[in-house]
């Protein structure tokens, strides 16, 4: 479990692919010293395992899985991620809850600069605008950031000046891909509600004036 805060920006080493996945290297300047092998961090919003490391440098194995549903794939050498490491029970939850479990890959359609904030405009598919809502929680590339728009077919966010400073999103513009994960309140009210259209549950909120 994570919250979104993006803690430093690791810089790739290298992807090696292999048979059944690939082998992902990174720099880790300042988070490389309080992790240990079997930990959790967070790339770009993807849960990944810590499965070796050299001094400040973190190796993690990908999975076909992990390569297909996320843009890990597309990382090369010297370019730069979002990292996080896991929650812990003491920790103060800046963000929202993010599991880490990318629902789909957007790209940035638009990005342009108003005052001192970028607006950014991502595409993104059905399964990930039906559980969005104007002022709710959605991560971007490990962000925990707000919805400004919803569209049928992506969404808007306005980036302040120290998010796009601290991480990858101000380093990307149109065309570029990103990892997107839901809130996961917003994925199980979807499925509760779609499950439940002729129940008595779905009458009751009808009745209240919840639901058309």
């Amino acid at each position: 479990m994570f919250t979104g805060l993006v803690a430093e920006m690791g810089e790739i080493a290298s992807v090696a692919r292999r048979s059944g996945g690939a082998r992902l290297s990174l720099k880790a300047k300042s988070l490389a010293r309080e992790t240990g092998i079997g930990d959790s961090i967070s790339i770009n919003g993807a849960c990944l395992t810590v499965v070796e490391r050299q001094g400040d440098m973190l190796a993690f194995d990908l999975s076909d899985e992990t390569l297909r549903s996320t843009n890990l794939g597309e990382l090369r050498g010297g370019d730069r991620v979002n990292l996080e490491p896991a929650l812990r029970m003491d920790s103060r939850l800046g963000g929202h809850f993010v599991t880490g479990h990318v629902d789909s890959v957007g790209r940035i359609r638009t990005k342009t600069l108003e005052g001192d904030a970028y607006k950014i405009i991502i595409t993104a598919d059905s399964t990930v605008t039906d559980c969005l809502v104007e002022k709710g929680s959605v991560t971007v590339d490990g962000i925990s950031l707000t919805v400004v728009d919803v569209y049928k077919d992506g969404f808007s966010l306005v980036i302040i000046p120290h998010t796009a400073s601290v991480t990858t999103i101000g380093l990307k513009g149109a065309g570029d891909s990103v990892n997107i994960e839901v809130d996961i309140l917003g994925k199980y009210v979807s499925k509760f509600l779609a499950k439940g259209k002729d129940a008595r549950f779905m009458r009751t909120l009808r009745d209240g004036g919840f639901a058309p």
